[in-house]
This record gives C-alpha cells, structure tokens and sequence, in this order.
C-alpha cells in the first residue's frame, strides 16, 4: 500500500463549496488550498490536546506502537484551546477508529459530524477492507484558527507522517515506504459546538505535499 494512503491522513474529506464560512471556499485533496484569512498562531507546545472539563468523553487510547504529538497546541486563551483540543480529538478518533478497525467507532461519531464524518467512516472502512492499519508516529503542527462565533470555528494544521507506516493487520508486516513530500500534510476544518459543548469537526479536507506544511 502506497504512503499516500496511510490510514491518519488520507482525504477524509467533504468537498463541499464552503468550508471556512466568510473564510472562501476550500479544496480538494488533490487540489491547492488558501489559507485561512486572519487566522492566529498558538504558540505553545503540548504532547497532546487536554479534554474539555465536565463531559463524558469516549477513550482515545492507542497501542505502544503508536503516538500523536500536539505541538504548539494551546494559545492560552481558554475558548481557542477548547476549540483546538476537541480539533485534535476529531484527528485522534479517526487513527482509534482504524486500530479498532470500526468505522461506526464511538470516538468518531462523539468529535465528528455531517460531512466530515461520513467521510471519515468511508476512509475507515477502505483501510479495514484492505485488513491494514498503521504504526509509528505522526506528529500534528502549526494549528491557526480563525473563530466566527460562539458556535462555529475553522482550524488548519499540518501533519508530519515522516515517521509512521501501513501494517497488515494480519501478518503485523510494515510496509516501510520511501518518505516523499506527500508524508507532509494540510488539513483545513470547519468545526460546530453541539448541545453538549462539543466542538464537532463537520468539514474536513487535505491537502498532501502542502508547501505550507513540507519542510
């Protein structure tokens, strides 16, 4: 199985019209994105996004072989950080889903919704049938995030897949392909706060070998 279709990137993606409302429209996986206008930069750096206080959240847990790093995850500003965490739960059930190998996972339906996660179930359900998974490390990166309202938001970030490869879920065989600049890649999302106070991912797109992303 090629690199460009490792289960954590992949284009999970809605090509719907309007992405990033009042942002203009985005792109498909295989086409250029804009980037987000008047987004802002966090600036710290987090291992891992930390979870909104007071709900009820499904497990996340991955296995030994497996880790996602969050850098430069948190702004300091209580409501961005929210926004961004639940950014990076919505990547994080998409990589549970395909280890549980269940694209009906319950972590990809709490942070995902519309569009980006039928998407994502399509996606799941692919490397399932192809009875792979991955395995090693993806580090997520450089988040902007532009907030509308109280209830709609947009975040891009990159993802670095440098490190991390498809597995037979069978065999345990990794398939150590050549890192290209497709390794590198650009999401932009669309999230919407649930009755909950969950910041659901409802749009997705990427956009592999990103200039923005490539080192």
């Amino acid at each position: 199985m090629k690199r460009r279709s490792l289960p954590v990137a992949a284009a999970l993606v809605a090509t719907a019209a309007s992405l990033l409302t009042a942002c203009g429209s985005g792109s498909d996986s295989s086409e250029g994105h804009d980037k987000i206008s008047g987004a802002e930069q966090s600036a710290a750096r987090t291992a891992s996004p930390t979870p909104t206080a007071d709900i009820a959240r499904p497990d996340l847990s991955l296995p030994s072989d497996i880790t996602e790093t969050f850098e430069s995850w948190k702004t300091g500003d209580t409501a961005k950080d929210t926004i961004l965490t639940d950014a990076g739960h919505a990547q994080s059930a998409v990589t549970h889903a395909v280890v549980k190998g269940d694209p009906e996972d319950a972590s990809l339906k709490f942070y995902q919704a519309d569009t980006a996660l039928a998407g994502s179930q399509d996606w799941v359900k692919s490397i399932v049938d192809a009875g792979s998974t991955f395995t090693g490390a993806v580090r997520y990166y450089v988040p902007k995030i532009s907030v509308f309202d109280k209830t709609s938001a947009a975040v891009t970030y990159c993802s670095d897949e440098s490190k991390a490869f498809n597995k037979n879920r069978k065999t345990e065989k990794v398939d150590k392909s050549p890192v290209t600049k497709d390794a590198y890649v650009l999401y932009s999302t669309r999230l919407e706060k649930n009755a909950q106070g969950v910041w659901q991912t409802t749009k997705l797109e990427s956009e592999r070998g990103s200039k923005t992303c490539t080192p």
